[in-house]
């Protein structure tokens, strides 16, 4: 069935679209807007339906915070310096990026830290110590890790 691209969309449509769509998986106001732009609303009834998501609680930023800090630690093995950078591209306040950090134990954050190391330090089968240093430490610093942290690890594994 062909659909004529300059049909729009009603804002009743538009708004459970967004209700789904924030239910699914926690969203920031950056992921609202850029899908609420792909729907060609008007900007009145682009803010309407933001104030009903936050107001229904569908569209919560710190809440949105701490799922992402948590998930990419976890699931990613992250560090707390990617999982910033990736925050402040979407516009997370320096609160709530605060927040989301203290959902990382300290305790456990070291943990994974020592044993991703040590997991890419034994799969990286380059003979060449300075090369094998210099790809143990890119893949860490790529992942976020503090820089202390990391030439620390890469000098008790590479001696």
């Amino acid at each position: 069935m062909y659909r004529n691209p300059i049909t729009s969309i009603t804002v009743a449509e538009a708004l459970r679209k967004m209700e789904r769509y924030c239910a699914y998986q926690e969203r920031c106001h950056k992921d609202v807007e850029d899908k609420l732009r792909t729907m060609k609303l008007i900007p009145e009834a682009k803010e309407k339906i933001i104030l009903h998501l936050l107001d229904q609680n569908f569209l919560n930023e710190e809440r949105f915070a701490k799922a992402f800090a948590r998930g990419k630690f976890n699931i990613k093995k992250w560090g707390k310096q990617r999982i910033v950078r990736e925050l402040k591209f979407r516009n997370i306040s320096p609160y709530n990026i605060k927040t989301a950090l203290k959902e990382i134990s300290e305790k456990e954050y070291f943990e994974t830290f020592h044993k991703l190391a040590e997991k890419k330090y034994h799969s990286i089968t380059e003979q060449d110590k300075n090369k094998k240093r210099k790809k143990l430490v890119d893949y860490l610093l790529y992942r976020g890790w503090e820089t202390t942290l990391v030439y620390e690890k890469v000098n008790e594994l590479i001696l």
